[in-house]
């Protein structure tokens, strides 16, 4: 496919001339960043846009700041399985779907535990998007799409199948992330294998590095780590600051431009999709999807262990 965007495109150019009236699109995270960013540039398409967040207030201040007025609220807490199930069980009388957007995540929180007892990276951005996005496959149109967003922070770690609550090995903020960010891709992966033949695809995604409210756990320390590995990343390879507009771009060209085919089952950034990388990451926030986050038999082991973390079976 030729590449007709890059890093810096926006979502509004993205879908600069598509109609999208008709489609009918769920968000998970539109109370602050790309999110928001995300759910207006769809709806001033034509889409009918339903929008979740755990803070309905904030969310509709969000909104009322882009000028927009036609996203449909529901609130959602990852965190919280009984909340993930209301909020897809609400969802399901809404009718069907044709693009959902796992969109919502935190990073880098010092350890706590969500409301299950899981490691609250793990369990809000892959275990709560893993229940939710299960529960509205069936209402999701043949032909649809699901965008899982995920990150270059999955460089910094595998998925540790065997401890994924951090019950026995040292928990570090930014480990704990690589860990569920690896997950995103590993479930985009798993999800797309199984439902493909119903014409619904999945892909992951990498939004870019953008300034949201992602990084209000960042310390000094952390900041300074991060600066460090931009100083050294390679040659050929130059960090690009984003906005939360150009964030939101990979994930409506995944979701609604790219056709469903050259993106089913990959990991995209900067809208294309990325090159697998054959070893390490030369920086943990450079380019390319490492070879272990596409990898069929992690994806579906970590499906299984997924199910039998949440006690549901999919």
């Amino acid at each position: 496919m030729t590449a007709k965007f890059d890093a810096l495109s926006t979502a509004a150019e993205v879908l600069e001339g598509i109609d999208l009236n008709g489609k009918r699109v769920f968000i998970t995270g539109v109370s602050a960043g790309i999110g928001v960013e995300t759910a207006h540039a769809l709806a001033a398409r034509g889409a009918t846009v339903f929008g979740a967040a755990r803070d309905l207030a904030k969310a509709r201040d969000a909104m009322t700041r882009v000028g927009e007025d036609r996203v449909q609220l529901v609130e959602l807490d990852l965190a919280s399985l009984a909340s993930v199930r209301a909020c897809a069980d609400a969802m399901s009388k809404q009718g069907p779907l044709d693009l959902v957007i796992a969109n919502a995540g935190l990073m880098g929180p010092p350890m706590s535990r969500t409301a299950d007892g899981f490691e609250t990276q793990f369990g809000t951005n892959h275990l709560g998007h893993f229940v939710l996005v299960n529960r509205l496959a069936p209402h999701i149109n043949e032909g649809g799409r699901v965008v899982v967003l995920a990150s270059s922070a999955h460089h910094i770690s595998d998925v540790d199948l065997d401890d994924p609550n951090f019950d026995h090995t040292q928990y570090t903020p930014y480990g704990g992330y690589g860990r569920s960010k690896t997950a995103n891709v590993l479930f985009a992966v798993e999800f797309d294998r199984r439902h493909r033949e119903r014409g619904i695809r999945a892909v992951a995604v990498h939004p870019g590095g953008v300034a949201t409210e992602l990084g209000r756990y960042m310390d000094d320390e952390t900041r300074e780590a991060q600066r460090k590995a931009l100083a050294g990343g390679p040659q050929n390879w130059s960090f690009v600051r984003k906005n939360a507009a150009q964030g939101a771009s990979t994930s409506v060209w995944a979701g609604v431009y790219a056709p469903a085919h050259e993106v089913g089952g990959r990991y995209c950034e900067d809208c294309h999709v990325s090159e697998t990388l054959s070893g390490p990451a030369p920086n943990p926030m450079g380019p390319g999807v490492a070879a272990y986050a596409l990898d069929l038999e992690r994806a579906k082991a970590l499906w299984a262990k997924s199910e039998e973390m949440v006690g549901e079976k999919f």
